[in-house]
């Protein structure tokens, strides 16, 4: 890593940012590769690297439509946590934090991972219920948690309203001290700079447009910058992946909904942990800018809007300021939206389809960043050897027609 003086800083600081040194080349689209990944999002970046660097292939192109993170990447609120109820979800998110806890060093890119910890509420007995169960759960598949009574909540929040005299007493919460946060465009760009190094070329406004299919297999795929062959093809393309599927003639059980959060003023460290309510329904962290980070539960219409709505912005506000009252004057600096797809069962889709070499990564609904290296690493394996990784396997298509789902509403109900 090049390292600067006090003098150089200032003067690499008054550059022209043309000037500045690029972290990954703008490549001529070849005409075949080996394998495509379409989507240039944490996910599809992360597989693209894992490719390379875990099984030596690097003749491999990632399409985006857009810019390299322009997508879901850029527009979730960086929560990072593996505490989920059934085994097969609890493997996967596992597998990804692991991944976390090593990923600045191994990028060479800080991902500025915080861990923090998360506090997931509970304001009922049905909820004080569950969370005993999803801790124990936890800690049978060797993932860290505790049970905290309101006492211990208050300790580790002194901010919040945990009084008797809410609307939503809090009664306690499950606490991952592995949890935490990470900086959401690192991540995109930390894949996207070590994938490069590796020889893969990342095509950005590079728009898949369909499919070249024939006999039941994948041949290429149709761009607005002409035909690319492979006869390996992945999709990672989030809110969208139904589009691209029915290019396919594939039928995803996929809803697409927008998501919101929103970003307050900054303000000098108050909060030192993530804390999620289902039952109030919003969650929230303090970013290192010292922005409060803000969001909830998915839009309920169905649309690729990113721009949300009011009344959304307003319950979730509602429920920061009834758990944060401290909060109630704090001003909101921006709002936005993203686009997620969701399972029936708020599990995502990683499997083959109908058509030999194509592959689908998608359905994350609210939870995708947070398994965004171990998703990447899994992906990349089934694709490198044409079978689906032993984690993986659980998350076929092929589960809505046998019935095997892995219903996790409970541990993902609350966006993140």
């Amino acid at each position: 890593m090049q390292r600067y003086s006090g003098f150089g800083l200032v003067k690499h600081a008054l550059r022209h940012h043309e000037d500045w040194q690029r972290q990954w080349r703008n490549p001529t689209p070849k005409p075949g590769y080996d394998v495509i990944i379409v989507g240039g999002g944490g996910h599809g970046l992360a597989t693209a690297y894992y490719l390379a660097k875990e099984h030596g292939i690097t003749n491999v192109a990632v399409l985006e439509k857009g810019w390299l993170g322009g997508g879901n990447t850029a527009r979730n609120t960086t929560i990072v946590r593996s505490n989920y109820l059934w085994d097969e979800s609890a493997a996967l998110y596992e597998h990804a934090m692991k991944h976390w806890e090593g990923l600045s060093q191994e990028l060479n890119y800080n991902v500025m991972f915080s861990q923090r910890g998360v506090l997931n509420l509970g304001h009922t007995l049905q909820d004080m219920r569950d969370i005993q169960r999803r801790v124990n759960a936890n800690r049978l598949n060797g993932i860290d948690g505790e049970v905290l009574d309101a006492q211990g909540v208050q300790s580790l929040v002194p901010i919040m309203d945990c009084s008797k005299h809410a609307r939503y007493p809090v009664m306690g919460a499950s606490w991952q001290p592995r949890a935490g946060v990470a900086r959401h465009d690192a991540v995109a760009w930390g894949y996207a700079r070590a994938a490069d190094a590796l020889g893969v070329d990342l095509l950005q406004n590079t728009e898949v447009t369909g499919f070249k299919i024939r006999d039941g297999r994948i041949l290429g795929v149709h761009t607005n910058r002409g035909d690319i062959e492979a006869k390996t093809v992945g999709c990672v393309t989030a809110g969208n992946s139904s589009v691209l599927a029915r290019m396919a003639d594939l039928n995803l059980p996929l809803e697409s909904h927008p998501l919101q959060a929103l970003v307050s003023e900054p303000l000098k460290p108050v909060l030192d942990t993530v804390v999620m309510s289902n039952h109030v329904h919003g969650y929230i962290s303090q970013s290192d800018k010292g922005d409060l980070v803000i969001g909830a539960g998915i839009d309920g219409y169905n649309g690729y809007g990113q721009r949300g709505s009011y009344p959304t912005v307003e319950h979730t506000l509602q429920a920061i300021v009834e758990m944060f009252p401290i909060f109630s004057r704090v001003r909101m600096n921006r709002q936005w939206g993203g686009i997620v797809d969701t399972c029936p069962d708020a599990c995502p889709i990683l499997s083959k389809t109908k058509v030999k070499g194509l592959y689908f990564n998608c359905g994350w609904g609210t939870g995708g960043f947070k398994a965004t290296p171990g998703s990447g690493h899994v992906f990349a394996a089934s694709l490198a050897k044409g079978e689906m990784h032993p984690i993986a396997a659980p998350f076929s298509i092929d589960r809505f027609h046998s019935g095997a789902l892995i219903d996790e509403h409970g541990a993902a109900g609350v966006a993140h």
